[in-house]
């Protein structure tokens, strides 16, 4: 009893902190609310564009979520205009971050045009920490660095000897497996096996189906969490999208390390693919890209490579079995391209080219569904623009979607028609599903090359029917029906 007697009475040091701990939280709240003051009276000085920051700390996530859950990514962007009278910017809160929505052909023409100068590329904490250090992550001289060692093996000059004929060997074989003799088939999930197992073969030449399954599972969780809260805790899907990269590095490792000793011995070569263009190319310096490098760029380029693409191609099919005159007109140009080949002779880069209308139907389709609904900047320096000022640091949004869906720049804005991109197209800036400026998607004519082998053999082997006509598109992130668009399939016969 007196030991408790004895630990109630509080020691002169225990009195003195009493007294002094009220004291000290008194000019801690002093001090904060000055600053505070200073801080807002400096920022109320400042022309910010109408808008407004929503809840704290979530601002207006939550119905950006909304929209893109609805199918209507648009919606978000095209609600705030009206409400803040302001068609060119306006400011929000977005996954805690201030941010300014920058709208419409001007808006993208001024961050395009400024990169780099004015805006540099930013993604939110859970995307950097997925990827690493990887393209899409890095900026300044490192970032056009990485570009260009990627791009000597991705771009349009890469095209012509490199992807053709393999892009539709891999796709006939696919047709052969995933489709032929089916009566009903899931074409998204099927496609995702495709696009998966076609971006592993060119880009490391990975052929072993069970390899390619391991891989293609663990990416299906890392996807679902990109655009999660990261909060880093069982149960979460940021948590096991975290592990699921961790276990995808650690194979891209195993990977890298076994091409590199192929490499030394003179079993592989360095033009057999990315991977060991990667591993062989240096800078003017002499200086390579590291293990982890290439393994987070390789992971970058099989996100990029494969679910990009899934969305457009799913997004295809469903738009050619809404549309048979359409579907017929595809036919068509395809037929033509395979009547002028020797039988069983494969696509070239020529033939390619030769699928006008075809793209023309692909660019309605993003147009219409773009795989990704935009994408993040952050002000390097304070921005003056339309009248108003983005300060230094705050993070900077636009949106195909809502620049798609503009009737401003697109008559009778929800019809599908293909013609719109004949002749000179589009008024640039007004269609941007592979972004602009130095920026733009490193692999556009990957895509394009993919979808259209995709295309040609799809059409001239099947007709379909959509089992579920009006299905559901959702961003989850990405453009997804959600019943995985299952369609009936007609084996066509040719006399």
């Amino acid at each position: 009893m007196d030991e408790h007697v004895h630990l109630s009475i509080p020691s002169p040091t225990q009195t003195m902190i009493q007294l002094l701990t009220p004291i000290l939280l008194l000019i801690v709240l002093y001090i904060f609310l000055n600053v505070y003051k200073n801080h807002k009276t400096k920022r109320s000085k400042i022309n910010l564009p109408p808008g407004s920051f929503g809840w704290p700390f979530l601002g207006e996530s939550l119905a950006l979520l909304r929209a893109c859950w609805d199918g209507v990514p648009e919606r978000f962007v095209q609600e705030r205009i009206k409400k803040h009278d302001s068609p060119l910017v306006f400011k929000t809160s977005l996954l805690g971050e201030r941010m300014a929505v920058m709208c419409g052909p001007a808006g993208n023409k001024f961050l395009f045009g400024n990169e780099n100068r004015l805006v540099g590329v930013w993604w939110p904490s859970q995307v950097r920490k997925l990827f690493g250090r990887c393209l899409i992550t890095s900026r300044g001289d490192e970032a056009k660095w990485m570009r260009k060692m990627l791009l000597s093996y991705l771009g349009p000059d890469a095209f012509v000897t490199h992807y053709a004929a393999t892009m539709d060997a891999v796709t006939r074989r696919h047709i052969e497996v995933h489709w032929r003799g089916k009566e009903e088939v899931k074409v998204f999930q099927t496609v995702k096996v495709y696009a998966f197992e076609l971006a592993c073969r060119l880009f490391m030449s990975l052929e072993e189906p069970n390899h390619i399954a391991k891989l293609g599972s663990l990416f299906n969780i890392f996807l679902k969490g990109i655009l999660e809260l990261p909060i880093n805790i069982p149960g979460t899907r940021f948590y096991s999208a975290n592990k699921a990269a961790a276990a995808i590095r650690t194979e891209l490792m195993m990977i890298i390390k076994a091409r590199r000793v192929e490499l030394e011995e003179g079993k592989a070569s360095s033009s057999q693919d990315l991977l060991s263009h990667l591993l062989t190319s240096s800078d003017e310096n002499g200086r390579y890209l590291t293990k982890k490098d290439i393994a987070n760029n390789i992971l970058l380029l099989l996100f990029a490579g494969h679910d990009t693409s899934t969305v457009a191609i799913t997004l295809l099919i469903k738009s050619l079995g809404e549309h048979p005159d359409v579907y017929d007109k595809v036919l068509k140009e395809q037929l033509e391209i395979s009547k002028a080949k020797e039988a069983g002779e494969l696509l070239k880069w020529e033939d390619i080219q030769k699928m006008k209308y075809s793209w023309n139907v692909v660019s309605e389709v993003m147009r219409l569904n773009p795989p990704a609904t935009g994408a993040f900047r952050e002000a390097l320096v304070d921005i003056e623009y339309a009248g108003y000022t983005i300060p230094k640091g705050w993070k900077i949004y636009w949106s195909s979607a809502s620049t798609h869906k503009d009737k401003a720049n697109f008559e009778d804005v929800t019809r599908f028609d293909p013609s719109r991109f004949e002749g000179a197209g589009p008024t640039p800036f007004t269609y941007v599903p592979f972004g602009g400026g130095p920026r733009m998607c490193l692999g556009k004519e990957f895509s394009r090359m993919e979808i259209l082998a995709f295309l040609h053999n799809i059409v001239t082997n099947f007709k379909w029917d959509l089992m579920i006509p009006d299905e559901k598109i959702e961003y989850d992130p990405m453009a997804t029906p959600v019943k995985g668009l299952p369609i009936r399939l007609y084996p066509r016969h040719y006399d």
